[in-house]
């Protein structure tokens, strides 16, 4: 089965959410999995944005890049600019997309201000988790 590979920076919000459409989604074209540069731990207000669009992420957890699975990925996806410049070398038959999304993580503002960004991104992935879905 193909591999697919969500990256971001720490692992936290998006490529998190990513995970979570893509296991619904692309379960059946894709063995999924994320990672992220570092490991921040999966963000609260991920897990609160994905439920309320009924998708569990609060068992999956963050962590760093697996050089293994990242080497046998038939596709990486990398969901923010510092995973696209800092990303180790794809192999040559990897495919590589870049989905340019603001971190919801660095959201300001009161609690409900700060899920509406996690909501806006979390509805960006699922539209393209959905293209990818209809045009792999």
């Amino acid at each position: 089965m193909n591999k697919i590979y969500f990256l971001c920076t720490g692992n936290s919000c998006r490529s998190q959410m990513a995970e979570g459409y893509a296991r619904i989604f692309l379960k059946d074209k894709y063995e999924i999995q994320s990672a992220g540069l570092e490991a921040h731990g999966v963000n609260p207000l991920a897990i609160k944005a994905m439920a309320e669009d009924n998708v569990d992420i609060s068992r999956q957890h963050s962590k760093t890049i697996n050089p293994h699975y990242f080497q046998a990925a038939d596709l990486i996806v990398t969901l923010c600019g510092d995973a696209k410049d800092h990303c180790p070398v794809t192999a040559p038959q990897t495919r590589s997309i870049h989905w340019p999304l603001p971190d919801p993580a660095q959201a300001t503002g009161t609690p409900e201000q700060q899920l509406l960004i996690f909501r806006q991104v979390r509805d960006e992935i699922k539209q393209r988790i959905l293209a990818l879905a209809s045009n792999p």
